[in-house]
């Protein structure tokens, strides 16, 4: 009963209207020799160097966190309704929440990679500063950002940069080519990559006891990404004894992220609510 009324509690603690969150962003990668995270000046380059903004939500005690990646097939980022406003959401629920603009990576695999592992870390490195719960620190992602939550769920290096949950929103997850999704993975991998890399990147073959619980939703008519992706890192977690949950809505396409014109918005948000509360809240 704790686990799930916790959301509900710190959202009354918190104060829901924007006006009364922080928001504020950073570097990704701060200048050498340099501790505390640069916040961005009005000499930053937006368009061409990863940064993170923060949503901190005005709680007394440790927030949970969030890194939220948006989609756009590794070519782009829909940073407006799967980033922002998905952030605005958390926070107002008692989370801190990040919004990642990663690197595109134009066939340079690791760009991505390195961006939300640091980003995780700079989370947990500021977790004091920022007033966040370091052992609650998971990440979100949508399309080809749904693939690079699923890889900072399986590709981690160190606890630092594992997070504690993901929650994977009509993820690209293979890299089969019958499967995933065909601009995302040639952005990623380059046109021709090798057996080697595709099977690298094919992250429901990654999948260890050691990966953190996952929520996944799909919607069962979306022709830009297979619903056989959550399927299969659905079964992938099941086979290692990870706990995961999927939901799969009868209509909705693809690409819906936060709109409120989806259908089974309600459904969705209700049933991830209690999800965070069961594996995230105490």
């Amino acid at each position: 009963m704790m686990k799930r009324v916790f959301l509900t509690l710190c959202a009354l603690l918190c104060v829901a209207a924007l006006s009364a969150r922080q928001r504020a962003e950073f570097k990704l990668w701060p200048a050498a020799g340099k501790g505390a995270p640069e916040r961005v000046d009005a000499k930053f380059d937006r368009d061409n160097e990863p940064f993170v903004t923060l949503y901190t939500p005005d709680c007394k005690t440790p927030a949970p966190a969030v890194v939220i990646c948006p989609g756009g097939a590794y070519g782009g980022l829909a940073i407006g309704h799967e980033g922002h406003q998905v952030a605005e959401w958390f926070a107002a629920r008692g989370f801190a929440a990040v919004v990642l603009k990663y690197t595109m990576p134009h066939g340079n695999y690791d760009l991505p990679r390195r961006d939300v592992q640091q980003a995780i870390e700079m989370v947990r490195a500021n977790a004091a500063a920022w007033n966040i719960d370091p052992a609650r620190v998971g990440v979100i992602g949508f399309s080809a950002g749904g693939h690079l939550a699923s890889t900072a769920a399986t590709h981690f290096t160190c606890s630092a940069n594992r997070p504690d949950f993901a929650v994977l929103i009509y993820p690209v997850i293979t890299m089969d080519a019958r499967f995933t999704h065909a601009g995302s993975r040639s952005n990623l991998l380059g046109e021709n990559p090798s057996e080697g890399l595709v099977a690298a990147f094919s992250n429901e073959r990654r999948v260890s006891s050691a990966t953190p619980p996952v929520f996944i939703a799909f919607s069962d008519d979306d022709s830009g990404v297979p619903p056989v992706n959550g399927t299969m890192f659905y079964d992938a977690l099941k086979a290692a004894g990870v706990p995961g949950e999927i939901h799969i809505y009868p209509t909705g396409g693809h690409g819906w992220g936060w709109n409120e014109t989806f259908k089974y918005k309600d459904e969705l948000r209700g049933s991830l609510v209690r999800w965070l509360s069961e594996k995230v809240g105490e």
